[in-house]
């Protein structure tokens, strides 16, 4: 079974993007899950099929009005058969462990798939909807994807549905890193996770605590925290999941393992301890490789909270702009309260997003007419000051 047709013609990924479940097999369309009534007034599951013409791994025309259903013979609201596409044919054997129950006939000159499919799906169902209004053929299955095709472990139907696939296939093929998952790295990761880079490189040598709960994306269980899990292997747990390319690195960065940051095509440097943070920065500029470092500055004062959401952004064109930028201090401001371990999630998650739409503008999916080099946001004020080459 390919998904590669579904994704290259238009037709089908509409209904695939409606939520149709789709299943291509042996030059045959299936459409599982359609909900119809049975001789005894009863709301069951069918099976609708259709004949599969396409030039590559492009649908054609339909080239005919005939649809195969597996199941009982779909009858309406009032338990009598639907006679305007019943045909007398006998069951068939379509291949490929398909067997037909019915062969229906409702002539029409269909314009698509989607057209063809729909048609006959609202004749069917829509008798199902009057007994149950909420029986639907859409039912949004999972969709597992193909191995070696891409690098998600389910087709990312959120990019077709919003016909942006094409933009965020620029990051394609990418190799980034995250060093420090203490907080904001952890929400960089779950951003980047759905996106289509080929490898995700995770570095921290530390355990994940209970403070770091409240801090970071996900909701562990008092069991998991009792295990202190490493870092690295809670967080790839949970977006291996979704992505393939969670590679680990136990391991805090130092003057020894300088090395793992190599051929990255970007990294994303989250860490606080100001003495690793410089030698991350200065082996990341040795290597040409352009990077995005986040740093929080959290006061409490007056019995509030207060500071500054930094992003800077070191590339080429940016690294002599950025380096008076990234703080090399053991914190943002002297004594912050941040290194206390105060639960500022969404300071953290806010750093992550910004920096993570810093980057995919680097990579051309979001427009951008500063080319920034340095982004603060105020707390007290709400405002992002901006500092760019425009």
């Amino acid at each position: 079974m390919s998904h590669r047709p579904i994704a290259h013609s238009p037709d089908l990924l509409r209904l695939q993007n409606e939520g149709y479940d789709l299943v291509i097999r042996g030059g045959y369309l299936l459409v599982r899950d359609v909900p119809f009534v049975d001789a005894r007034r009863t709301v069951q599951r069918g099976t609708l099929i259709v004949k599969l013409d396409l030039s590559g791994d492009i649908a054609n025309k339909p080239p005919d009005h005939v649809a195969y259903w597996i199941g009982e013979h779909p009858c309406h609201s009032d338990g009598t058969k639907i006679h305007s596409i019943e045909n007398g044919s006998p069951p068939q054997d379509l291949g490929h462990g398909t067997r037909a129950d019915f062969l229906f006939s409702a002539k029409a000159d269909y314009r698509d798939y989607h057209h063809k499919v729909t048609t006959y799906v609202g004749r069917i169902a829509g008798e199902a909807a009057k007994l149950d209004p909420s029986a639907t053929a859409c039912t949004f299955p999972e969709i597992p994807a193909e191995d070696g095709d891409i690098v998600f472990r389910y087709i990312d139907t959120a990019s077709s549905r919003s016909g942006i696939t094409a933009v965020n296939s620029r990051a394609r093929g990418k190799r980034i890193g995250i060093v420090g998952l203490g907080g904001s790295g952890g929400y960089v990761l779950d951003l980047v996770a759905k996106t289509e880079v080929a490898e995700i490189h995770i570095f921290d040598g530390d355990v994940f605590s209970q403070h770091n709960a409240f801090r970071s994306p996900g909701a562990p269980t008092l069991q998991q925290l009792a295990e202190r899990p490493h870092k690295v292997c809670h967080f790839a747990s949970i977006y291996g999941s979704m992505h393939r390319g969670i590679v680990v690195h136990d391991a805090f960065i130092d003057e020894s393992n300088l090395g793992l940051l190599g051929g990255l095509d970007f990294c994303f440097v989250c860490v606080d301890r100001g003495q690793s943070k410089r030698r991350i920065v200065e082996r990341l500029t040795e290597n040409s490789t352009p990077f995005i470092e986040v740093g929080i500055g959290v006061l409490l004062g007056d019995g509030q909270l207060g500071g500054l959401v930094r992003v800077t952004t070191s590339t080429a064109d940016t690294r002599r702009m950025a380096a008076p930028h990234i703080s090399f201090a053991t914190d943002e401001f002297g004594e912050n309260e941040y290194t206390t371990n105060i639960q500022i999630a969404e300071l953290n998650a806010l750093s992550a997003v910004l920096a993570v739409i810093r980057w995919k503008k680097l990579l051309g999916i979001y427009r951008d007419a500063r080319d920034e080099y340095n982004a603060g946001f105020s707390i007290a004020t709400g405002e992002i000051a901006v500092e760019g080459l425009r």
